[in-house]
């Protein structure tokens, strides 16, 4: 029941709740021993902050409800690949694991050359289908 499919689309639930908000459709939830613990979407607009992306507001509950600023022995799923920004803030929570649903080609981290924590296992491609068109069809809205 547990799987990386579950817990992404928990993920994809939040990337709905800011689509409805007018926010860029990326949502994450960040998971300790099978039980969510944080759960975000982009607020950037909502908050007039541009550093409000979905994984920063998970890193920042997951830190306080664990009270520390480590997030090892957790998994966040996010259904757009971290920016450059969040990829830097995973890396120094030292997070265990990171699931992306779908890959950003033009602002994720991967295409930039940059890793995360060397201990952090990174999976992607988890509903690959749904997080990639989300963000599509929201961008081709707005065009």
């Amino acid at each position: 029941m547990f799987t990386d499919e579950y817990f992404m689309g928990m993920a994809f639930q939040e990337a709905q709740i800011a689509l409805e908000k007018d926010e860029v459709p990326i949502g994450c939830v960040i998971v300790a021993n099978n039980r969510v613990i944080a759960k975000s979407h982009n607020l950037t607009e909502t908050l007039n902050d541009v550093t409000a992306h979905a994984e920063m507001q998970a890193i920042t509950s997951a830190a306080n409800y664990l009270g520390g600023k480590y997030l090892i022995n957790c998994t966040l799923y996010v259904t757009l690949e971290p920016c450059v920004m969040c990829s830097g803030a995973l890396s120094w929570s030292q997070i265990s694991k990171v699931v992306i649903g779908a890959r950003d080609e033009q602002r994720g981290f991967i295409n930039k050359n940059l890793s995360l924590h060397p201990k952090t296992e990174i999976v992607s491609g988890v509903m690959e289908n749904e997080c990639s068109s989300i963000v599509k069809e929201f961008f081709k809205a707005k065009r």
